[in-house]
């Protein structure tokens, strides 16, 4: 029988891996987790994963990138650097288990992966978005096209099948020299971006592969705090957020805990 095996890169977030552990754990058979000693701008960090006492540990298989990146000014080939080596790392899974990725905020619909098969050679996620807080809805990139997922025979780039498996592709019927064997999984779980304090949201505009949105006038944690008060968007776009009310659409693990919880919903 073919497992699901659930793959990130990781940077800092341990916050919203437990809470994607927790949702998942029943679901995926093991979670895979690249970590690098560097960001993506190419400089030196600490090690951040933090093992906890409920993680069960034969079901996570952390892997530890120490060499600095090939190329240390260019952040998304050193995104893509990260992510080839965490699939180089997937030895141990069978040619057809399937091989699911995300960014760390980008959590499937668990129910979506009860008895999954994949018809086509990828998969994309259509999930929810919600910016700032679990149920601050944004519906400016909703459906966000969030995880991808594969057959691990089928799986050649990481990098690939995030960048140019998209939904966009079903469309372009002229162009043959691009992937169209793609489902589309709809109802497919939950973007839940930048749902950390305004550090962490200022820390990571100034490490991850969008370096345009880098400098002060995204980044200062002053401008951060007034665009969360006011429910706006970060990067000057003109979109306002609105509440949804916390409720079965959302995972349950969350609607259970959601006095621990509290201080990220609204």
């Amino acid at each position: 029988m073919a497992k699901i095996i659930d793959c990130i890169t990781f940077f800092d977030n341990n916050f919203m891996f437990n809470l994607r552990y927790n949702i998942l754990k029943d679901y995926v058979d093991q979670f895979v987790i690249c970590e690098s000693l560097f960001d993506h701008s190419g400089k030196k960090k600490k090690k951040n994963f933090i093992w906890r006492s409920n993680y069960n540990k034969k079901k996570i298989t952390y892997i530890l990138m120490k060499s600095p990146f090939s190329n240390k000014n260019d952040r998304w080939e050193n995104q893509a650097e990260q992510r080839e080596y965490l699939l180089k790392k997937l030895k141990f899974a069978s040619p057809n288990d399937y091989i699911f990725f995300s960014d760390p905020d980008e959590i499937m619909r668990p129910e979506k992966l009860k008895n999954f098969e994949l018809k086509k050679k990828y998969g994309i996620f259509l999930q929810d978005c919600f910016n700032y807080k679990f149920n601050l809805f944004n519906k400016y990139e909703s459906p966000w096209e969030g995880t991808r997922v594969s057959r691990k025979k089928d799986l050649k780039s990481i990098d690939y099948m995030r960048q140019k498996i998209l939904k966009k592709n079903l469309k372009k019927f002229y162009k043959f020299n691009i992937e169209k064997s793609i489902e589309i999984i709809e109802n497919g779980g939950w973007h839940f971006n930048n749902i950390m304090s305004f550090s962490k949201i200022s820390i990571k505009l100034k490490t991850f592969a969008h370096s345009e949105f880098s400098g002060v006038k995204y980044s200062s944690i002053k401008v951060i705090k007034n665009n969360i008060k006011n429910r706006k968007d970060l990067f000057e776009r003109g979109h306002i957020y609105k509440k949804k009310k916390l409720n079965k659409n959302f995972p349950k693990f969350l609607v259970k805990n959601k006095e621990k919880y509290k201080k990220y919903i609204i």
